[in-house]
């Protein structure tokens, strides 16, 4: 029998912020509007917001019928871990 790997706390980190994107029920299956966003962030209190609208700044996003900004999933992942983590997205995670 094989044992399962346990995740580092980084890992642990990443799969809660992972879970909680993709799992939340959006209006849209694109993505996030801002009040849908504020919700979710309830659930990192402590977040740093300057580094997470930091990394959300300058997105590629897209407009609802009703005119509302849908962001991403991905996007909001990572400003979630950058604002989390209290760090600037990498280079490596600009898309």
């Amino acid at each position: 029998m094989t044992k399962k790997k346990e995740l580092s706390p980084k890992e642990k980190l990443y799969k809660k912020i992972y879970d909680k994107v993709y799992n939340y029920k959006t209006k849209s299956e694109y993505g996030f509007i801002d009040s849908e966003i504020e919700d979710i962030l309830k659930d990192f209190p402590g977040i740093n917001m300057k580094k997470f609208n930091d990394a959300m700044m300058g997105n590629t996003c897209m407009m609802s019928d009703d005119n509302k900004i849908i962001n991403y999933h991905h996007d909001v992942e990572k400003a979630i871990r950058c604002g989390v983590e209290n760090r600037d997205l990498t280079w490596l995670e600009w898309d």
